[in-house]
């Protein structure tokens, strides 16, 4: 395997994927010399500066480079047959993450995409819990200067997609621009087919980081603490001839690192030849549902 992109985010990709059985790091790649040779140092893999030179030598990569290269680095992989983990969101348009997914389909390799948060312990945990969803209410707060909006809100519209099953049938945004020239606030309002309505609420003029999703549905209430990966749920429990009766409290999780999780399921999805948790579909899914979201903004 190899990492292309070594910065923020990807020099963890190398940490982890030189721990982890099943794959062996083998290079590690970034524009930046000195960021590959500071990753190579650390992992023992070797440093290139050109993601060409692994063209068959490799069975897979991660690309966490910005998302505006990811089609013009993932694609000639996924020409090859060789199985990519590219960054969220997926690309900058529906256009490149379809080229992306064609290829990946006509060559059958893997294709995933790192929308972490489905791998994180607690959402894990609250997925066959939640059966039922009425009513979920995000909050995704940061620190300016944070990430653009999308990038924190993206997160959490995978998690609510994987969560209901159903089409997004309308959509009330608004964005402010409060300490920027962009939306620094924002809030979405998702009605389903199926009746749910899901209220999503990003924001990077927070006091405090917040990663908060709350789900309701009958007799029930689950609320996520991503941070800390924490999780509590109450059921109303019926019995006849008695007083209904409310159960529930913190919830038991196994803390580990959402990306390692990732990376893990990735090997075995390249390995086995199956598909990874979280797909190139699923992937545009979340990004087609932020850029409706982000249209719905502009035409207020």
């Amino acid at each position: 395997m190899a990492v292309i992109g070594v910065g923020h985010l990807g020099r963890h990709h190398a940490r982890l994927l030189a721990e982890l059985d099943g794959a062996n790091l083998a290079a590690v790649v970034d524009t930046v010399p000195e960021r590959a040779a500071a990753a190579s140092d650390k992992t023992g893999a070797r440093a290139l500066s050109d993601y060409r030179e692994l063209f068959g030598h490799v069975d897979a990569v991660t690309v966490a480079v910005p998302t505006e290269l990811h089609r013009e680095v993932a694609l000639p992989f996924l020409e090859r047959g060789t199985a990519v983990l590219v960054e969220k969101p997926i690309a900058r348009s529906l256009t490149e993450a379809d080229d992306m997914i064609a290829a990946a389909r006509a060559s059958a390799a893997v294709l995933a995409v790192g929308h972490t948060e489905r791998y994180n312990p607690a959402v894990s945990a609250v997925l066959p819990l939640v059966s039922s969803p009425r009513f979920i209410e995000v909050h995704r707060l940061g620190v300016f200067p944070d990430r653009s909006l999308f990038d924190l809100m993206i997160h959490d519209l995978d998690v609510i997609l994987a969560m209901v099953k159903s089409e997004v049938t309308a959509i009330e945004a608004v964005g402010v621009p409060v300490l920027t020239e962009r939306y620094d606030i924002a809030n979405a309002r998702l009605r389903f087919a199926n009746g749910c309505i899901a209220n999503v609420t990003a924001s990077r003029i927070s006091r405090d980081r917040v990663r908060k999703i709350r789900f309701f549905q009958p007799d029930a209430y689950i609320s996520i603490d991503y941070s800390a990966q924490e999780v509590e749920g109450y059921r109303l429990i019926r019995r006849e001839g008695q007083r209904p009766e409310i159960q529930g409290g913190q919830l038991p999780i196994v803390h580990e690192e959402p990306l390692k999780r990732e990376l893990a399921d990735f090997i075995g999805a390249v390995r086995s030849r199956r598909a990874p948790l979280v797909t190139g579909e699923a992937g545009r899914r979340a990004l087609a549902l932020a850029q409706a979201i982000a249209e719905k903004m502009e035409t207020v």
